[in-house]
């Protein structure tokens, strides 16, 4: 049990599970009086050199004045981590509060002494880097802004330890140490470090559970039909290339092989290391299973019951006892109520899933918080891939069921710098840690496309997930800042995935469109209309169009310089001049082949066997990319295909689509022919063949090296990958240049610190009031026009007096502020009299003064009324919103919006992707308002929310923009006391 310290209580806030560089976890949580014994034994472990390297002398015992010293902390001058696994310590750091002497003091002293002390069987694993991460942040917390170490010159590791962590620090040499001081605030350095030890060790960690060397499926039983036995029939059929066993404890003795696979009653029975167990007991026996491989050494769990937060709060405890309780043995966990995993590469084959079936392989990456949705993306995928974009398969899937532990944030991380995967495909039904998954999605996305169906309504049961104030749609908004390609069905997942993985990205939003049907031109040509881009005059090949014509009119369309993707047309043809499915292929393939890299799409109707040829190749060996000349990636994709199933209807609609919530309407065809068979087992070679290209009539393969050609079975569905594909590679451009945070030379940052922590000490949170909002603002060049209160008549006349006629009268009433529409405002008011006339109809109006709570306030230059507000979100972070005053914009949802800190860029597209930012622009002939001042409000409102966490909430409405210079009329802040933890701070998993 943890005890109290001297002068504060324990900080359970400082417990935290986080990730190691092996990809392992450890718990760091304060050492307390009641860890003497784990101490002694913990130092006993240690090696003799390290501990002279920690004493600076042989020190072989720790003495009973020295485990007191180390386990009585009062949390604030004296504080110690340690680092845990199973319960046990492996690593600790201290610190000590010195003074200028460099003895042990007290605040407001800052600057502290740490040292640190590791196990050797555990040192190389970024133990320390983590513990200075803590203990870092623990100072900052406590009011020390400086540590300083001693290391004897040997000491490299420890050494390397502070000198990579980014800091900024200073080092000198005196009496034959190493002394080391530097400053505790994050730096751009070190924040770039942390968050790259971060994605390395997460990265590490998913890596372990998808390329394991060894599985053992526990709770395989003995009778075929059962989940446990079809994850292992499924992992055998796939052809797992590392050792594979089968665990039941109900197991005769006598058992020693099921199914050809090695057989044994409990984990502990198997000889050698376990990388990955898949759980498939009743969840009640899970926490024995746990328990057993912890002490197992086993790395990693895919687990499959089910009976966890899904089924209530029984079930919700149960789940954060199962993450608990594997943390604790630095295993991590995907599930509960998982699918399972599958990873395709050839020197791995695993398919630990549910699924029968292992899909094609292919440099597709795709994750899904749902069974149902998994099953149903692994069938589109294996259909689409196979018979219209050839073998463009799943590098890698996860189905992470409550997602306890390992979520997308974890897979995004693995599939950063996975070379095996191009295109991240994600059906995510919550997100769990909005502002993480936004900054990791920003930097996936700009080295691949990560394609994301976000679920609309509330998060599943079972999983866990921040609370956010802010609309789905903003998230929405927020995620397309970042990169993500937002989609909305799970079929245009596919749609937008497979032109991603076989095509090179547009370099602008000008279409060329050709084919053999003037009517299905001009409907293509329209559906470039609708998604915004610019299309040219459809070119009619008519239906007499041979494979040659088709080839010379795509060739001509890839050289002009106006267009930047081509969508061919294609209907059937009559007559002995019609090209054939294989002849019609070839000649789009060799044409898109010869020209200039730009994306080609075709959308058929009925022409099963072109959709087959057109990707038909010969191999499945993925080729590398080739830089297209205006610098984008394009990549001709693997070559081998076999061919299925015909989704188009008879008219060409979509065969299913399934929807965010996960319905899914029945699928239906036309005359096509039936889907293929699963791929049969692994060869003798090792990799698994594909489906022949046999199977729809006129389908061929193809040259080895052929370029394939994603087909589509309406236009409406290619136009709109392509626009998806089109307003990507314009981020992609745009985010090599994000812009910059200005300077202001006028922000008064440490005044306006210091009037919020005078006012924070009157409570924990607080609105301002008028005058504490205008001073507060005007310290960041941000001035409020003044408004004075008018109680009554006569009062209201003082007020003009003193603010100078003309002037406004205005109810501020909450049932009537920012409503102009109602009739609560009157402007222009000249003279007392008339000042006097409209306070009095708005008394006979609204009802009496204090109802309506009038102010006095003297008038602007005429101009476009506009809101601006920031917020702290706690899931998704501060976010900047801007769009036009006024009820219609309320309506309409208006708005939009930017992650804090904004720089020049993000406010000069903030303020032009409103819908009625026309408005601001001279609209039908109106003079156009100053913008760029609009702009500098809008950075300055975003250094100030950024550099004082404790501003907790910003409106400032309305802001008047004029055509010279803009006024802010109505102004409130909000304070908060600022979160211990946030994004900035050190590496954590999320606590259970």
């Amino acid at each position: 049990m943890q005890s109290a310290s001297d002068r504060h209580e324990y900080p359970a806030h400082w417990e935290a599970d986080v990730v190691l560089r092996d990809g392992g976890t450890a718990r760091i949580r304060p050492i307390t009086v009641d860890d003497a014994e784990r101490l002694v034994s913990f130092y006993e472990q240690v090696s003799d050199e390290s501990k002279y390297y920690r004493f600076f002398a042989p020190y072989p015992r720790l003495s009973a004045k020295d485990v007191h010293r180390f386990t009585h902390h009062d949390f604030v001058d004296r504080v110690g981590l340690a680092a845990t696994v199973g319960g046990e310590f492996i690593a600790t750091v201290r610190y000590d509060r010195i003074g200028a002497d460099g003895m042990a003091a007290t605040a407001p002293a800052d600057e502290a002494e740490v040292a640190f002390l590791v196990q050797d069987a555990h040192q190389g694993r970024g133990v320390a880097s983590a513990l200075l991460e803590h203990i870092a942040a623990v100072a900052r917390e406590r009011g020390i802004r400086r540590f300083a170490a001693e290391v004897l010159p040997a000491n490299n590791k420890m050494i390397k330890v502070f000198t990579d962590a980014g800091y900024t620090q200073k080092r000198s040499f005196e009496d034959g140490v190493v002394r080391l001081e530097f400053d505790l605030e994050p730096t751009e350095r070190s924040l770039a470090v942390q968050r790259a030890r971060e994605q390395r060790a997460e990265a590490h960690s998913v890596r372990r559970l998808l390329v394991p060397g060894s599985v053992a499926v526990i709770g395989a039983g003995r009778t075929p039909g059962g989940v446990g036995r079809s994850v292992l029939g499924n992992l055998r059929e796939a052809g797992f290339t590392g050792d594979l066993h089968a665990v039941n404890k109900a197991f005769p003795e006598g058992l020693t092989e099921l199914d050809g696979v090695p057989a044994h009653r409990s984990v502990r029975d198997i000889d050698g290391h376990v990388d990955l167990a898949v759980v498939a007991v009743p969840a009640d026996h899970v926490p024995e299973v746990v328990t057993e491989c912890g002490e197992h050494g086993v790395q990693g769990l895919v687990v499959l019951a089910a009976g966890y937060a899904e089924s209530g709060p029984e079930g919700r405890e149960r789940q954060r006892e199962l993450v608990r309780h594997a943390r604790a043995y630095g295993m991590r966990i995907i599930g509960p109520n998982a699918f399972g995993v599958i990873n395709t590469s050839p020197q791995v084959r695993l398919n630990a899933s549910l699924a029968p079936q292992t899909p094609r392989p292919g440099r597709i990456g795709l994750f899904a918080q749902s069974g149902a949705i998994g099953v149903a993306l692994l069938s589109r995928l294996h259909r689409r891939g196979g018979g219209v974009t050839g073998v463009t398969g799943v590098s890698t899937f996860v189905s992470s069921g409550n997602r306890a532990d390992v979520s997308g944030n974890d897979v995004l991380q693995y599939w950063y710098d996975d070379p095996d995967t191009d295109v991240a495909l994600m059906y995510l039904e919550s997100i769990g840690n909005p502002r993480k998954f936004t900054r990791l999605a920003r930097r996936t996305a700009a080295v691949k496309p990560l394609v994301v169906v976000q679920g609309a309504g509330s998060a599943p049961q079972g999983h866990a997930v921040r609370a956010t104030r802010l609309p789905h749609a903003t998230v929405s908004a927020l995620l397309r800042q970042a990169g993500v390609i937002r989609v909305d069905t799970i079929t245009e997942l596919v749609d937008a995935g497979l032109l991603l993985a076989r095509q090179p990205l547009p370099r602008g939003p000008r279409v060329g469109i050709l084919g053999n049907s003037e009517s299905l031109g001009l409907l293509t040509y329209d559906a470039c209309l609708s998604e915004g881009l610019r299309p040219q005059p459809p070119l009619d090949l008519t239906t007499e169009a041979s494979a040659d014509d088709f080839h010379a009119a795509l060739a001509h369309a890839l050289a002009d310089e106006t267009c930047d993707a081509v969508v061919v047309t294609a209907i059937p043809a009559i007559g002995e001049a019609s090209p054939g499915d294989a002849e019609l292929a070839q000649a789009l393939r060799s044409a898109a082949a010869s020209g200039p890299a730009k994306p080609v799409l075709v959308v058929h109707v009925e022409l099963g066997g072109l959709a087959a040829a057109l990707s038909a190749a010969t191999s499945t060996a993925p080729r590398a990319r080739t830089a297209t000349p205006g610098g984008e990636a394009a990549e001709p994709g693997p070559t081998r295909t076999g061919t299925t199933a015909s989704e188009t209807t008879a008219t060409g609609t979509t065969a299913s689509e399934t929807t965010a919530t996960g319905t899914t309407a029945p699928e239906t065809t036309a005359t096509a022919p039936s889907a293929p068979s699963a791929p049969s087992a692994s060869t003798a070679t090792g990799t698994p063949p594909a489906p022949a290209a046999a199977g729809v009539p006129g389908a061929v393969e193809a040259p080895e090296g052929a370029h394939l050609i994603p087909a589509y079975p309406a236009a409406e569905r290619a136009v709109r990958a392509l626009a998806e594909a089109v307003k990507y590679a314009q981020w992609r451009r745009e985010a090599a240049d994000p812009g910059k945070v200005p300077e202001h030379e006028d922000i008064d940052e440490r005044g306006a610190a210091a009037l919020i922590g005078r006012l924070l000490a009157r409570g924990q949170g607080l609105t301002l009031g008028t005058d504490e909002t205008c001073e507060l603002l005007g310290r960041y060049g941000v001035p409020v026009r003044r408004s004075l209160p008018a109680p009554t008549p006569d009062e209201a006349v003082q007020a003009a007096s003193a603010l100078g006629y003309p002037v406004a009268l205005k109810a501020t009433a909450p049932h009537l502020r920012h409503r102009a529409d109602l009739g609560g405002v009157r402007l222009d008011l000249a003279d007392e009299e008339q000042l006097r006339r409209a306070y009095a109809e708005l008394t006979e109006l609204f009802g009496a003064p204090q109802e309506l709570r009038p102010v006095v306030q003297a008038m602007a230059p005429r101009g476009v009324d506009t809101v601006v507000r920031a917020v702290i979100d706690p899931a998704a972070g501060a976010v900047l919103s801007f769009g036009l005053a006024g009820a219609a914009s309320q309506l309409l949802g208006d708005m939009a919006h930017r992650l804090i800190p904004v720089t020049d860029r993000d406010a000069t597209s903030l303020v032009r992707s409103i819908r009625t930012a026309p408005l601001l622009f001279g609209w039908r002939g109106s003079t156009p308002v100053d913008t760029p001042a609009l702009e500098e409000l809008l950075l300055r409102v975003s250094r100030l929310v950024d550099d004082h966490p404790e501003v907790a909430a910003v409106t400032l409405e309305p802001v008047v923009v004029a055509p010279h210079g803009l006024s802010v009329l109505g102004a409130s802040v909000r304070l908060a006391p600022p979160p211990v933890r946030d994004d900035l701070g050190p590496r954590t998993l999320p606590a259970y």
